[in-house]
């Protein structure tokens, strides 16, 4: 859409002008410290906090019998699983009772005067522990005999989903010429946003209310787990987030501190403020990923494909996030099939309980397993039958008239191109001139491989069945624009305000957004997620400023003493038909403030992003190190509506997928310790590691939303995570290296070349 430029928080923000939680203070304000769990299971035999609460400048030590009170928040899956069992819910304590059951849970609070003095606290509690045994692997935690982490969760089964026809899928699998299978591992993976979490929480005795500062990726998703968890009415709790230093997925639900830190502010009738370190973010944030991806693919003869039975054993911690079960099964269901027609289609998805930190959303929410699975199991089809990898896509793509297409669970893909997203990106990364860079590479004893996958995701959907947005106008005529969202870096005061400037024909400089503002009007809706703001709060928004146009109409006609049908509005001015006689909208508005506020409500939309993405890599076969030569991401996110805010959020994707495929890793060893519980241990990708990279976009509206728009947050990681390791596998083939699992890092590409050698 042309005249949208950057981004307006920029210069905010980097001139340290941002409001970050930490940045919150308050007069009187106490400092809260947490004792954490060093033991992934034990029975807490003893506490002895009598050292602590005597230190100086200690308040009050609470532990978990102080806030038994609290409950566990219900989930957000309500739909059955296999032979229509629910899932099984373990209670979350706020603070641990009896046991803990991994590293990092929350064992006590101390709240002190400086962080300092509740630290100095927290390190002379005394806890005395009886080891239990310990399971930190999915598939092991559900073999018989693994030790059981939950008494309420037999067998550590939270959730046995399935979906398809197991029929059919059996059938073409026992029918077919060829069965691909694969096994591939997901890693965990820590969201690490640059913001570590933090909150401040401030109780008002008067009206017996909360304010609560914390990062948050929308109100409307917080608020709730608030309520349900401390018991207190979901109108007298206040959430406050100016500022968020990134969210991913994990910043989606009240933590067991932040509850913690509202019972403290209650009980001593003053503001409690705590910032957790590096550390505490890595391994108590909720991690991503961490499932085990099993996969067949059927074909006939020809290398169509007739059938696909998946198998995932989903690893989720040792309590249920709010969002953890919902992404590992209704998520990957809907786009199973990714952009392939295959007929019959089964899956079946398994959600253990293990002594380590929870799982939960992070950045693709489920959406990259699929795609990874699906286009390894594709280049392994094509490989094992002899067929080129491009040829054999072709052959089986969705093809573009097909579209709105209905999947083998129900689902709708409401529009796409599979096939042009590919050739966008084969033409663009010049495909066909590979074997020239490769003989290049050899020349200089390097190993070169490319790799192409296509995608298909849903965006929306699942977060809110309606979304509302409102435009308030003050005594300047000045449009406030109030919507559920939670940004934390996609630009939203930049796009938001654009596109109402655009409806309303005036100065987007002159417009006011608050998200998810707790002064605002009430709302309905959901947050920042599964990649939905343009599509849900764009939308809504356009339909309120259009609503508030229309009662400008009456108002217009007023002012020019004409009927309201002898009035037309374009470009922000109400015009009498046929005369050069007219107002503008800012006139109008300045003219009658409140009388143009206006609250609109529409159906929550859905649609299925896509795209194609191509990257090449080279080698060291000494080091085992891979450089990135060449990357282009040819994507499908609907009707763009600002090119600069999506190229950042499709490189920032981008390079998430890479930090998956290259280093990221949270490791545990048997006895459920952290290994990797810092940045000198957990690797993060550097600038450095993509450069150059090259984005096209190959847009097919959705008609699902007013905008026309698609999701685009996630797709970079979607896209990224199966091109790349398609690409390293590639260049390992010649070694007869067929597969390996992530992280792809130097010592393991060096030990799988070794291997191959030797």
């Amino acid at each position: 859409m042309s005249g949208f430029t950057g981004r307006r928080e920029d210069p905010r923000l980097l001139k340290g002008e941002g409001r970050y939680t930490a940045d919150w203070n308050f007069p009187g304000q106490l400092y809260g410290a947490f004792l954490r769990s060093d033991r992934a299971h034990a029975r807490i035999a003893r506490i002895d906090t009598a050292t602590a609460r005597a230190m100086p400048g200690v308040a009050a030590v609470y532990t978990g019998e102080d806030l038994k009170h609290y409950k566990t928040p219900p989930p957000q899956v309500k739909y059955p699983g296999r032979g229509g069992v629910h899932l099984k819910v373990p209670e979350r304590p706020t603070l641990a009772r009896e046991r803990v059951c991994y590293v990092g849970q929350e064992v006590a609070l101390v709240v002190a005067s400086s962080p300092a003095a509740a630290q100095d606290a927290v390190e002379a509690i005394e806890v005395e522990y009886h080891e239990l045994p310990v399971v930190v692997d999915g598939a092991q935690a559900l073999a018989e005999g693994a030790p059981v982490l939950h008494e309420s969760v037999p067998g550590n089964l939270a959730f046995d989903y399935v979906y398809g026809d197991e029929a059919a899928a059996a059938e073409a699998i026992a029918k077919a010429a060829h069965v691909t299978r694969l096994t591939l591992d997901s890693t965990r993976v820590s969201g690490n946003p640059m913001e570590p979490k933090a909150c401040v929480a401030v109780h008002d005795a008067a009206s017996d209310s909360y304010d609560v500062y914390a990062s948050s990726q929308g109100m409307s998703m917080m608020l709730p787990n608030f309520a349900a968890i401390t018991g207190t009415p979901i109108e007298r709790i206040r959430l406050h987030a100016k500022d968020v230093g990134g969210g991913f997925g994990i910043r989606s639900q009240a933590y067991p501190e932040y509850c913690a830190l509202m019972h403290a502010a209650k009980v001593l009738g003053r503001p409690v403020k705590w910032v957790g370190s590096r550390f505490e973010t890595i391994v108590s944030d909720h991690h991503g990923r961490a499932a085990e991806l099993g996969g067949e693919l059927a074909m006939d003869r020809d290398g169509r494909f007739i059938g696909l039975r998946l198998d995932w054993i989903c690893n989720s911690g040792a309590y249920l996030s709010q969002a953890g079960p919902l992404i590992n099964t209704l998520n990957p269901s809907t786009h199973a099939i990714n952009v392939y027609r295959i007929p019959a289609l089964y899956g079946r998805h398994r959600l253990a309980l293990t002594n380590t930190t929870p799982i939960t959303a992070y950045r693709g929410a489920g959406r990259p397993n699929v795609s990874y699975l699906v286009e390894r199991l594709v280049d392994e089809a094509a490989r094992e039958m002899g067929i080129d990898r491009l040829e054999i896509r072709r052959r089986n793509f969705i093809p573009k008239e097909a579209f709105p297409y209905k999947t083998p669970v129900g689902s709708t893909y409401d529009s796409g191109d599979p096939a042009g997203y590919m050739d966008d990106a084969l033409e663009h990364s010049d495909w066909t001139g590979f074997a020239q860079r490769k003989k290049e590479s050899q020349r200089r004893g390097k190993l070169r491989g490319i790799g192409c996958a296509v995608f298909v995701e849903p965006s929306g959907g699942s977060a809110a069945p309606q979304e509302q947005a409102a435009i308030k106008f003050g005594e300047s005529g000045n449009p406030s624009l109030y919507v559920l969202a939670g940004p934390s870096g996609q630009g939203h005061e930049t796009v938001f305000p654009e596109l109402v400037a655009l409806e309303f024909g005036i100065d987007a400089d002159s417009i006011e957004f608050r998200a998810s503002d707790p002064a605002g009007p009430k709302l309905i809706g959901g947050g920042t997620v599964g990649s939905r703001s343009v599509m849900a709060h764009g939308s809504a928004l356009v339909a309120t400023a259009r609503a508030a146009v229309k009662k400008g109409l009456e108002l217009a006609a007023k002012e020019l003493e004409v009927a309201p049908s002898d009035v037309e509005f374009a470009n922000g001015r109400y015009s009498v038909k046929g005369t050069d006689l007219s107002i503008s909208f800012q006139q109008v508005a300045r003219r009658h403030t409140s009388q143009l506020d206006s609250l609109e409500t529409i159906p929550g939309p859905m649609s299925f992003p896509g795209g194609a993405h191509v990257a090449e890599v080279e080698i060291d076969p000494d080091t085992g190190v891979i450089d990135i030569v060449n990357y282009v991401a040819v994507d499908d996110c609907g009707r763009v509506i600002n090119h600069v805010l999506l190229e950042g959020q499709t490189f920032g994707g981008i390079v998430q997928g890479i930090g998956q495929v290259l280093m990221e890793h949270c490791v545990y060893d048997e006895t459920g310790q952290l290994l990797t519980g810092s940045f000198m241990d957990y690797a993060m990708p550097r600038p450095e590691i993509l450069t150059g990279a090259k984005l096209y976009e190959h847009c097919v509206p959705s008609p699902t939303n007013l905008l026309g728009a698609k999701g685009a947050g996630e797709a970079g990681t979607t896209g990224s995570i199966p091109t790349l390791a398609n690409a390293v596998i590639d260049a390992l083939r010649p070694l007869g290296i067929h597969h390996l699992d992530f992280p792809y890092s130097p010592a393991r590409i060096w030990q799988a070349i070794t291997h191959a050698g030797s």
